[in-house]
């Protein structure tokens, strides 16, 4: 009896378990988009394609597709949330850091090559001397590939 009350609850943790792979990889391409987007301004740029999608939406409502791409994209029209984008990047381009130039100089050194030879040399035997060879027959039957 208490297998059966654990059951569906054991179902999802073995189909999250399952999923694991898939939510770690989810998460970090949305941690590298966030970082990306906060690193480049790349916000703005979605933010904007937002309004437009929208402004879009809303001006098919009372025209053709040829007057709402006009009126979207024109410049002339613009929507509360494009008036906000606009505010935001200006404000971000005053606030912006100036970061220090810095320069590494380097000292330069003439570059001297010194060849030295070794102290100790020794003449070592002939290779075949060290190779051992392989006398013993493969086993029998042969090996099976461990996955198939």
């Amino acid at each position: 009896m208490g297998r059966r009350d654990a059951g569906p609850f054991i179902d999802i943790a073995v189909a999250i378990c399952k999923n694991c792979r898939v939510v770690n990889r989810f998460c970090h391409a949305l941690m590298l988009v966030v970082l990306l987007t906060a690193t480049t301004s790349m916000h703005w740029g979605v933010l904007q394609s937002i309004a437009w999608t929208t402004m879009l939406a809303n001006n098919l409502r009372t025209g053709s597709l040829a007057e709402a791409v006009q009126k979207t994209f024109d410049g002339r029209h613009p929507c509360p949330l494009c008036r906000q984008i606009a505010a935001g990047k200006q404000s971000e381009k005053k606030t912006e850091f100036v970061t220090p130039q810095f320069r590494f100089e380097f000292v330069s050194e003439a570059a001297r090559f010194v060849f030295a030879a070794p102290t100790a040399f020794t003449l070592s035997g002939d290779r075949a001397e060290r190779v051992t060879s392989r006398s013993h027959a493969p086993p029998v039957p042969p090996p099976r590939p461990a996955l198939v």
